[in-house]
C-alpha cells in the first residue's frame, strides 16, 4: 500500500517517527513531494533558530532512507484538480502522481472524501491509520512505539509513559491501545 504523508503528519517528531517506523517494517510505502518536505522545513522555523536546520537534517535522512518516496508530476495535473483550499492541491497532485492508496493528514476539512474517492484515494487521520495497523500487527506497533518512546526519553531526559507521549503526539487512541494490559 502506498501512502502519501501530508506535511502536518511529518512535521511533529513523534508522529513522524511512529508512522515511518511502521513503514520501515514494510507495512506501507511512504510518499511525499519536494514541496511537502519544504513546507515541513519552513514550519520548523517556529521552533526557534535551530528548528529549520534540524528539519532539513531530518529531511536529508528521509531522502536517504526512502530515495523513491519523493514524487513529481506535470503542472497540468494540478490545473485539473479542485480542493476547498487551493494551497493544498499540490498534496492531492502528489498523491495521484505517486499512485497512493491513502492520504494521511490531520487536515480532513480540506480533503473531502468524495473528491479523493474520484481520484481513487481514501483519507485517514494518523491515529485512525495507525490503529488499523495495531489491529493487524499489534507486536510491530508496540515495538515501533517503544523505540520512539525510549528515544523521546533519551532526548528530553524526562520519563514518558506511552499513553502520555502518544496523546501529546495527537495519537490518543493508539496510546490507549498500547498502554492497555497485555502490551
Amino acid at each position: 500500500m502506498k501512502v502519501l504523508l501530508d506535511t502536518c503528519v511529518l512535521y511533529p517528531t513523534v508522529m513522524r517517527q511512529v508512522l515511518l517506523g511502521v513503514a520501515e517494517r514494510g507495512l506501507f510505502i511512504p510518499l511525499w513531494s519536494d514541496r511537502i518536505l519544504e513546507e515541513w522545513a519552513r514550519a520548523a522555523i517556529k521552533l526557534g533558530p535551530q528548528g529549520e536546520a534540524q528539519a532539513r537534517a531530518e529531511i536529508a535522512q528521509l531522502r536517504a532512507a526512502w530515495p523513491n518516496a519523493c514524487v513529481t508530476w506535470k503542472p497540468s495535473l494540478e490545473s485539473r484538480l479542485w480542493l476547498p483550499d487551493p494551497a493544498d492541491i499540490h498534496v492531492l497532485a502528489a498523491a495521484i502522481a505517486g499512485s497512493a492508496d491513502v492520504l494521511v493528514t490531520l487536515n480532513a476539512k480540506d480533503f473531502p472524501r468524495g473528491t479523493l474517492a474520484e481520484e481513487g484515494l481514501s483519507r485517514a487521520a494518523p491515529d485512525e491509520f495507525l490503529m488499523g495497523f495495531h489491529a493487524a500487527h499489534p507486536g510491530i506497533l508496540a515495538e515501533v512505539a517503544e523505540t520512539v518512546r525510549a528515544e523521546a526519553e533519551r532526548l528530553s531526559g524526562e520519563s514518558w509513559p506511552m499513553r502520555d507521549l502518544m496523546k501529546k503526539a495527537r495519537l490518543p487512541r493508539l496510546g490507549k491501545a498500547l498502554a492497555a494490559p497485555g502490551h
